[in-house]
Order: structure tokens, then sequence, then C-alpha cells
């Protein structure tokens, strides 16, 4: 018979090309199996085809196959998610990162010691990249870690994550990715800020190529929460407040990341319409919605660890995984993952009466998830949920909210047995091992063996369903014409542009020809960042003088100015300081006395009521800039350019203020594109500005669209879906369907 098949040696690994099959890639000279004149893998070396090793069979057929011969310690170290790893020579979070504290590498693209151990080890199959040196590093140590997995025990291939990376800088440990080697898209909230279902699906359809050509095959993304408590320190990641909009986006999002077509597709034969090369797992986030914690903390730290719901509005914070995510337009039908949140979402359980973090909670995964919605992709927790909790106000402290006085071991037994697949950040097999020995003892080993079965399927399913097992290496001249392509940058940029938002425009925009424009400078006092790390007092530039440049005269002082920019962040702060312990998360800049707040918390034994007390925020300064700026333009118009990551209370500054835009992580070009009249601004609100603090503690955290928006001067209210373009107050098809 002849042979249907051929060899080409390429860097590192080979290219085997099937004359009507899959082209295969394989670590160099790896042995093949030759069956009916095609090529096989010989991922196990036993010299004879295998089930799972034929790509000419269905998908389900071969991962059964495959789940059937693995052994519990493989099971357990594919139920491994990494701690992040930096794939970079220079690494400030070497510890975070698990990356060894001396760096004996070669090639910052080879592996590392610590790598190398869980990958053989302790079985892990499943990787989170943070930080990257640039697209061909990613692509070689992607080539680098197959190879070595490919020559292990079965043969099972890496599938490696990230959390987001198109903004164009990385703010906080969940998009430290960010900042380069890819397209530059606004964030999450600025694409809500679209109010365009296509744009997100296309913005997913090209971070998938992008996420391929590095390697990436699975997205810890799209953030789905409804952000229906605006001090929520994560609210920018989310699709805002509106209900249908979230849904609508998370849709288009997972359909945009998870299909391929045309002869990227996987074979029809594999049964798995929808999928292929260019397919990225979506891992939707966070179930059962992570947007309504108590006073707006964050569940990361210990002091936000409660979701509440006084307003008893479950449903709505379910309707963007239930009616968005789990119901998509495309073939691959639903999100392939879900990340359940750090919270403990406070009598929630309606079975068990179960108030423990959601990942540990059996009616939140098995009762709602599995039963009553059908799920039955991965279920991964969130990072570090099965640490010690150490310290309530630090980012690196475990999170084991409400399972405090389990052992670690027993916590993955909980977790286990909850439903769950998967234990983010951890990379010790030991821990899972211990809950199988626990589950032996009170199920016997045939319900514990047929558990670790159930989730070894599944997570095989979204290796296989990406054409991994056929191929996953990677030709680093060809990552390197597909990531921050100019089709691809150019498509970014326009989302950028659409995504800006015009509140206020006293009729000095667009500016007219070349105007000489003051700049004040930005001061910001010493802090610290998300990781805990101090930050230094600074004054910044905040352009760049050559860009600037490209659209008008710097004017020195505010005398020889024709107007002013004035480039803020919206106010930051944090609820809870070591001095003063809980305090308001705030939304203005001046100093906010709680005196409308509750006086009993609602979740938990203590009560963290913080009324009476005064919340600050880390830039005040900003407020102080605008107000200065105007005092000395005398009149002349000030135009705020303001990095929004939650609503706040414009009113102290309204005034002071001739223009008004809304920049959610775009590009200064953008900006300036936009106040040239270049562009003109279409971006929607995609959740309320709030009168005052005080309708902002009377809304209710679960209940999204309760505050009284402001009004501004000219009598236009910020609601929701509020923006304005050249001629005025926008109210197209966009509008009137989703508000």
């Amino acid at each position: 018979m002849s042979e249907k098949w051929k060899r080409i040696a390429k860097d590192g690994y080979d290219l085997i090309v099937n004359n009507g099959g899959p082209t295969l890639g394989v670590r160099s000279g790896a042995p093949l199996v030759i069956d009916d004149g095609f090529a096989f893998k010989d991922l196990n070396g036993n010299g004879k085809l295998d089930p799972y090793e034929d790509w000419r069979l269905p998908v389900e057929q071969r991962i059964a196959d495959l789940a059937g011969r693995m052994s519990v310690e493989e099971i357990a170290g594919l139920m491994l998610y990494s701690a992040h790893q930096a794939i970079c020579r220079v690494n400030p979070l070497a510890m975070y990162t698990g990356q060894d504290g001396v760096d004996t590498r070669e090639n910052v693209w080879d592996l590392t010691a610590a790598q190398k151990k869980f990958l053989k080890d302790d079985n892990l199959r499943h990787v989170l990249v943070a930080m990257i040196e640039d697209a061909p590093t990613a692509a070689r140590w992607n080539n680098n870690v197959q190879a070595y997995v490919e020559a292990i025990g079965l043969g099972i291939p890496v599938n490696t994550s990230s959390d987001p990376r198109h903004t164009p800088a990385a703010t906080a440990e969940f998009n430290m990715g960010s900042g380069g080697e890819n397209s530059v898209w606004p964030d999450t909230l600025g694409l809500a800020a679209s109010f365009d279902p296509e744009l997100v699906r296309r913005f997913g359809e090209i971070a998938s190529k992008e996420y391929r050509a590095l390697g990436i095959a699975t997205a810890l993304s799209p953030q789905i929460d409804l952000a229906s408590e605006p001090r929520w320190w994560r609210f920018s990641g989310t699709f805002g407040e509106g209900v249908k909009l979230a849904a609508d986006l998370a849709r288009a999002y997972c359909d945009g990341f998870q299909t391929s077509t045309g002869d990227r597709a996987l074979l029809p034969a594999a049964g798995a319409p929808g999928w292929g090369y260019d397919s990225v797992n979506a891992m939707i986030k966070h179930w059962p919605g992570g947007g309504s914690g108590e006073g707006g903390r964050d569940a990361h730290f210990g002091y936000g660890k409660y979701a509440v719901y006084p307003g008893g509005a479950m449903e709505d914070h379910l309707k963007p995984f239930t009616e968005g995510a789990f119901k998509l337009a495309g073939a691959t039908g639903s999100a392939s993952a879900v990340m359940p949140y750090y919270t403990i979402s406070w009598n929630y359980d309606a079975k068990d009466g179960e108030n423990v973090g959601n990942s540990y909670n059996r009616y939140i995964i098995t009762d709602l998830l599995r039963e009553k919605y059908g799920f039955d992709g991965v279920v991964c927790t969130d990072w570090m949920i099965t640490a010690d909790a150490k310290d309530q106000a630090s980012m690196f402290s475990g999170k084991c909210w409400g399972v405090e006085d389990l052992s670690v071991e027993e916590r993955h037994y909980r977790i286990l047995m909850a439903g769950v697949d998967q234990f983010g950040g951890n990379n010790d097999a030991g821990p899972v091992l211990a809950a199988w020995r626990m589950g032996l003892k009170k199920h016997g080993e045939d319900v514990m063996r047929e558990r670790f079965r159930q989730s070894a399927r599944r997570l095989l399913r979204n290796i296989f369903r990406v054409g991994l097992f056929e191929n996953p290496y990677l030709d680093p001249e060809e990552t390197k014409k597909t990531a921050a392509c100019p089709e691809f940058m150019s498509a970014g940029y326009e989302a950028q542009l659409k995504s800006v938002v015009l509140l206020k425009n006293d009729g000095v925009l667009p500016l007219k020809g070349r105007p000489r424009v003051y700049i004040p400078k930005r001061h910001t006092n010493a802090g610290t960042n998300f990781l805990g790390m101090p930050i230094p007092e600074r004054d910044s530039i905040p352009l760049d003088p050559k860009l600037a440049g490209e659209y008008f005269e710097a004017a020195d002082s505010p005398a020889g100015a024709d107007c002013a920019f004035c480039f803020i962040q919206s106010p930051q702060g944090a609820g809870y300081t070591r001095e003063d312990g809980y305090v308001p998360v705030s939304l203005q800049y001046r100093p906010y006395t709680a005196k409308h707040a509750r006086e009993q918390s609602i979740a938990g034994p203590e009560n963290r009521s913080y009324r009476d007390k005064t919340g600050r925020v880390n830039n005040e300064t900003d407020l102080d800039m605008i107000l200065e700026t105007k005092k000395v333009m005398g009149g002349k118009p000030v135009i705020v350019f303001a990095r929004t990551s939650n609503p706040f209370v414009p009113a102290e500054f309204e005034a002071a203020a001739s223009a008004i835009l809304l920049d959610f992580s775009v590009e200064p070009k953008a900006l300036l594109d936009m106040v040239s009249g270049r562009a003109e601004p279409s971006g929607l609100l995609p959740f309320q500005m709030p009168r005052d603090m005080e309708t902002v503690e009377l809304q209710l955290e679960d209940v999204p669209r309760d505050m009284i928006p402001y009004t501004d001067s000219a009598g236009n209210t910020w609601d929701f879906a509020f923006g304005l373009n050249w001629s005025g107050v926008i109210n197209d098809s966009r509008v009137k369907t989703y508000k």
C-alpha cells in the first residue's frame, strides 16, 4: 500500500502531512504508527495505534479511550492548573509565578526546573502563562514544553491559558499579560460601551487567532459577572450592569473565541462542529456572579469575602451565563469552562444552607450549574482557594473562605465532591491524591474512579477539540506575522474609538485647526499597587509630546493656551485599611464619610459596618488638578479625559469642565483623534453615573441600575446607555434595544 504522508523537519519538531487527513506536529524524530497508508502519533510509545491516537475516530471515542487508560496519578495531574508563569528573563514576580529564584536557563524559552518538575513529577498539563518576552519567545517556549510532555507517559499535550492580554497596559493580577505582542483593544467595559455584539464577536475571532499563535488554547475569560455593585474593584473587567447587554456580549465573545471555520476546523469525522485550530476554550467567570460584593469589597481579600443579595436579584446575575454564554449562536454551543468566584454567596444555598466559598458549595456547582442548567464542561476554581488564609488584607494569602478550619487536603476533597474538576494555582498533585484517598474510605474505589474519570473526560475534551493532540507546535516566524499584525491592530483601534463615551460638550469639541493646548502634569501620591508593592510619589506627563505635536501646539502656560487637557483616573479606593479596618469604598475624590451606610452588615458572624467612618482615595490630586486648571485658565475650555474603571461621582468637577470623555483603557491617540474631529464619539454608558455617594450607599449590591443618576449642568442625565456625539444625545437602535 502506498504511503499517504510525508515528514517535514522543522526547527525542534516535525510536521507530518497526511494526504486527505490532518497535518500532525511531533517532536523531532518521534516514531509514528502507520495504518492504511496514513501516519499517526505513537504518543504512549507502544508501537501500535490506540483509539485515542486515531484522528479518524470521533473525539468522544478518543476521550473515552484515553480517560480509561489514565492512572489516578495522571488524572490528578490533569486536575491541576499552574500558578502564573513568566516566559521572560526579567521577572519581578518570580515568587508569585513559580519561576525559580536562580535562573539557570540558557535561553529564555527554555523550561525552568520548576516547570519540568510539575510537568513530569505532578503530571500537570494546564499552564497559566502571564508575562512573555515577545511572541517568537512564546512560540519557542510552547514548542519546548510540548516536546517535553510528548515524551512522557501517554503524551498528553499541555493546554496553555492566559488571562486577558489585549488592553494597552497591565493594571491588575488578572490581566498582567497585557501591553504587547497582540492587537490592542479597550478593556471589557470599553467593549461593552460599544453596545455592539458584532464588534465583540470580531474581537474574540481576532484574539483567538493571536492566542493560538502564542500557543494559548484556553482563555480565562470573559468575565461576565453582572456589575450591579458600582464600587467593585473588578467592575472594569465586566460588560457592565445591563442584563441583556451582558448576556448578548457574553454570547458574542465566546462565539468569537471558540469557533473555527474552513480548513482550520476539525475534520467532520471528529464530531466536534465549530471546533478546531483557531478555537480557544472560553472559561467564563465567575459563577454564579461575583458582582454583588458587600459594600463593594472584593473577595481576593478576606475583608471582601461575601457576596450579598439584599434585593433578591440572583436570577439577574445568572442570565449572562444561562441566556448568554450557555446559549451560543455558533456551532460550539456553549462556553467550554466555568470558573466560580472566591465569594461566599451569602444565604444563596437553597438546599443545605451552607455559607462557603462558591467552589466548595455543592448546591451552587452540582445542583444549580450541573443539574438545573445542564453544564457538563470543565469547572475550575479560582486561584489559591485551597491555601491557608493567613492575612485578610494580602493578595498573596490563601482564599479558603468558609472552610478555614479544614486542612489543605480536606479542601481539595470538598471541592472535588462539590462537582469541580480543576484546582487553579495548584502545581502539586499531592493534595489531590490525598482527596482521592479520603474518597476511597467514604465511597469506595468504583465511585471515586468514576468521579476522577468524569473530570478527566471533561478536561481532555478541551484539549482534543482545539486540535492539540494533532499539532500543538508553532512556527515562530508565523507567530511573529500573526500576533499584532496590521489588520488586527486596525480592528482593535477602531474598537477603541467606538468605546469612548462623550458625556459633556459645551460646544468646544471637535477642536478646530491646531489649537494651543496646556496639559498640566499629573501628580500621584505615594501608595501601593494591586500586589501590595510600594509606589513612590511622582509627577508624570500624561501625553507624549511627540504624539501631541501631531494634533496641536503645546502651550507652556495657561496664559498662552487656547484650552487645557486634564487626564485623570476614576477614584481609586479599597474599603479596608490595616489602621482603620473597614472603611467605605468611595467613588468620589474628596474624603467621604458614610452617614448613610448600614448600621449592621448583612453577611458573616461579625459586624463589618463602616457607618460614620471616612474613606479616602489614592488620587484626590486628580480633582485638585482639574479645579486648579479651571482657575488658571481664566474661562478658557478645560477638557477632561477620565480613564474609567468604575462609575464615579462627577458632581465634584463637572461644572469646571467644558467637555468630559470616558476612556476605557484606550491609547492616547484614540482620544486625540476624537477631540480633533478625526473620529466621532459613539460610545454609551454601560452603567449609571451616580448623583452622589448617598445614592451609592442606598443602592442594593445585587440590583442593577438602581441608583439616582447624575444630571449635569446642561440637563442631561448620565444614566445607562447615555452618550453624546457631535449632534447631541445619541438615541439610535442600540439605545432602543438595551435601555
